[in-house]
């Protein structure tokens, strides 16, 4: 009697075991139609095909080489002088660009530290409360920084001050929405000792949370900060100030080589950049913890 129900829990488990095998595949087949159907749409929508693409790349291959500067061992000194001839000036339009996306991310990380806290659900009883805080982060960074500079160019005018506001506004719902979800992670156990001990809410947010996703912050605010310099570099196409409408310029009048020399300003500037907010994340969080 004891066999024969061992033998039919077996039978069983192997029957829900291939149950379960056949809906995992069919699940996967499905989502893998329904993926290949957007993917093709998709492709279609966006007139993509590799017969063009294969058929633009010398083009886009043509245009490299005419940014790239004629460069000569012999004269090498004389030939890049000549290729940086606007680097004052260039340096200064990209110290205005650091400048804006600085402020930018620092009232972005500020904005949505504030948000951050009654957009989490786990922090909020109030469900209208959570509702307004994630759909106005939403809104705040579903609007490209483009749009947001366009419209404040016409209110403010052509300069560095429509850009910064472009970008806090952006940076604000990005960050609102990283930081809840490092909010939502967190273990819950120092939260309900600091209710039970009497604590505030805002004291539960001060002792129980921030201390445990402080490091996410520091992350994501060091990340923003890389993104908000790419992005001010585009939005000055807009007139909304720093190298970006240098770089408008560049290419509206064809002068490749100043193109080239700009972008790869941008670039090593972004990548020293990105070096030293490693470091610094590093030294924040403690090379431990990567481990």
């Amino acid at each position: 009697m004891h066999e024969a129900m061992q033998q039919k829990s077996v039978l069983d488990f192997e029957a829900a075991f291939r149950r379960e095998r056949l809906r995992q595949r069919i699940q996967f087949l499905v989502f893998g139609l329904l993926f290949a159907l957007a993917t093709w749409l998709a492709a279609d929508i966006s007139q993509f095909t590799f017969a063009r693409l294969w058929e633009a790349t010398p083009r886009m291959g043509d245009y490299l080489v005419r940014t790239l500067p004629e460069l000569h061992l012999m004269s090498l000194p004389g030939d890049i002088a000549y290729w940086y001839y606007g680097f004052d000036r260039w340096l200064k339009l990209l110290f205005d660009t650091l400048l804006i996306a600085l402020l930018a991310t620092l009232f972005g990380a500020i904005g949505g530290l504030l948000l951050c806290f009654p957009a989490s659900r786990n922090l909020v009883k109030n469900y209208t409360l959570y509702f307004v805080c994630r759909r106005f982060a939403e809104i705040t960074r579903t609007v490209p920084e483009v749009v947001y500079a366009l419209i404040f160019v016409v209110a403010f005018g052509v300069g560095p001050m429509a850009g910064l506001l472009a970008l806090t506004i952006h940076s604000i719902g990005a960050q609102a929405k990283l930081y809840s979800e490092a909010n939502e992670n967190i273990d819950e156990n120092p939260l309900e000792g600091l209710r039970a001990s009497g604590a505030n809410w805002f004291q539960v947010m001060r002792f129980g949370v921030l201390p445990q996703v402080l490091p996410n912050i520091t992350t994501y605010t060091l990340w923003r900060m890389e993104l908000n310099i790419r992005s001010a570099a585009i939005i000055g196409f807009v007139g909304a100030g720093g190298i970006g409408q240098e770089l408008y310029h560049a290419i509206s009048f064809n002068y490749y080589e100043d193109i080239s020399a700009i972008v790869l300003m941008v670039v090593f500037t972004i990548s020293l950049i990105d070096l030293t907010s490693e470091r610094l994340r590093h030294r924040i969080i403690g090379r431990e913890n990567l481990t």
